[in-house]
């Protein structure tokens, strides 16, 4: 029986036995205890599943992944500290030094520093493309050394939807997978794995636990990627893995469990960004309303683009789901029945009517965040791409006096309202 995404938000990934918690239940432990030496040698070398150290795996945590893990559709998942260490752990488990890695131009601010700059450091080149790139285009981007495609399914801030097809098509004439950020439609609204993505992360931290309280990240695998078919192009995965006695990832735990048991074996191992068991409890009570609050979340970003695109001081609007929207089709196609609640917009009075604007606002409250219960409002230029100059602004489609507004779930008539008169005094 397969259940609709509304019960799987609610039910799926945990299934208590008899007279066992109906809630997940919180493993607040570091470790854990054995009665064997030789049980827990076996743990370390993969030979077992089980849980010996926090660091690496934890039970709640599990839970929570193999829920999001069923509502993306994929074959394995595991959860992060934050959404950027989703994003790193995705690509630096098949990509480091010496390889090169194609990505969207319009991406979150943090995850292009990430791979402009950070990984860059790390001997990792990025070659970033317009989202409505040519094929001639897309094709240059890559080289004999590339690892992976990356993109965003509704680019955090341009709102620019990524033809998920085109690229997956194009990753895969390589011979490498599409990663798709899928942080802003959640699999509510959208599920790339179905479109050709190969795997799939998440700033848990925005709609997903949808209150502002946990930051987390999560990676799902399709299952759909066959690393033995490239097995020289991603030798991690094909070839023995020294630091755990020679395991072959590929051949061990098949198509669908090498990427995860990876990425958690060697990256969680060694770099520790694990999600504390306490925010996948809260991430997971998250969860379980998602489906009801990104109809609500849809419905309020819909409703304020409407408003905003009659507005006179208003002189542009990004929503996918507005017509007339460069993305209008893209939407219709992998988001038919609505994207998010995030509305970009800039103002005919330029950035310091922008500024003026942020301070009148009553209900969205100016934050650092985006994607939750409440309305909140930012401007990127001046915050999460602060570090860009302006010409990876414009190629990122982050204009000086674009505003970001968050539409939570208040009110729709409420949240125009406040607008409103914010623009009056703008």
């Amino acid at each position: 029986m397969t259940n609709h995404i509304g019960t799987t938000c609610v039910q799926g990934g945990y299934h208590p036995g008899d007279a066992e918690p109906r809630q997940i239940p919180i493993y607040q432990s570091t470790t854990w205890k054995y009665d064997t030496s030789e049980h827990m040698g076996k743990l370390f070398d993969l030979e077992e599943s089980g849980y010996f150290y926090t660091r690496l795996q934890n039970p709640t945590n599990d839970y929570v992944a193999a829920k999001i893990c069923e509502l993306e559709g994929g074959s394995a998942a595991m959860l992060t500290s934050s959404g950027q260490a989703a994003n790193f752990f995705a690509i630096f488990n098949i990509a480091g030094a010496g390889d090169h890695v194609v990505a969207s131009s319009a991406i979150y601010g943090g995850t292009y520093n990430l791979l402009a700059h950070t990984m860059q450091r790390m001997g990792l080149e990025c070659t970033f493309v317009s989202p409505d790139c040519t094929p001639e285009e897309l094709e240059a981007a890559f080289q004999p050394n590339t690892k992976a495609v990356f993109g965003e399914t509704i680019a955090n801030p341009a709102l620019a939807v990524l033809d998920i097809e085109r690229f997956a098509q194009a990753a895969h004439a390589h011979g490498v997978p599409l990663i798709v950020d899928n942080t802003f439609p959640t699999p509510v609204m959208c599920r790339p794995i179905e479109w050709g993505a190969d795997i799939v992360t998440h700033s848990t931290t925005k709609y997903m636990d949808g209150h502002g309280a946990a930051v987390g990240g999560a990676i799902v695998d399709s299952g759909n990627f066959d690393w033995m078919a490239h097995a020289e192009t991603f030798p991690g995965l094909t070839t023995p893995d020294e630091s755990y006695h020679g395991v072959v990832y590929a051949e061990k735990f098949g198509q669908g469990g090498a990427f995860i048991t990876k990425a958690t074996a060697q990256l969680m191992r060694d770099l520790g960004s694990i999600q504390s068991p306490q925010n996948a409890f809260l991430l997971n009570m998250g969860l379980e309303s998602l489906h009801v609050r990104m109809r609500q979340h849809c419905a309020n970003g819909q409703a304020m683009a409407e408003f905003l695109a009659s507005h006179p001081k208003v002189r542009f609007v990004r929503y996918p789901g507005l017509p007339g929207d460069p993305y209008h089709e893209l939407a219709q196609k992998y988001l038919p029945n609505g994207s998010c609640g995030v509305v970009s917009f800039g103002f005919t009075g330029g950035r310091p009517a922008a500024e003026e604007f942020m301070k009148n606002l009553k209900i969205a409250q100016i934050a650092t965040h985006v994607a939750d219960a409440r309305t909140c409002v930012l401007h990127p230029a001046n915050a999460t791409h602060r570090q860009m100059n302006d010409a990876e602004l414009e190629a990122a489609g982050v204009a000086p006096d674009m505003v970001r507004l968050s539409c939570g779930i208040e009110d729709t008539d409420d949240l125009i309202a406040d607008v409103a008169q914010a623009l009056d005094k703008a």
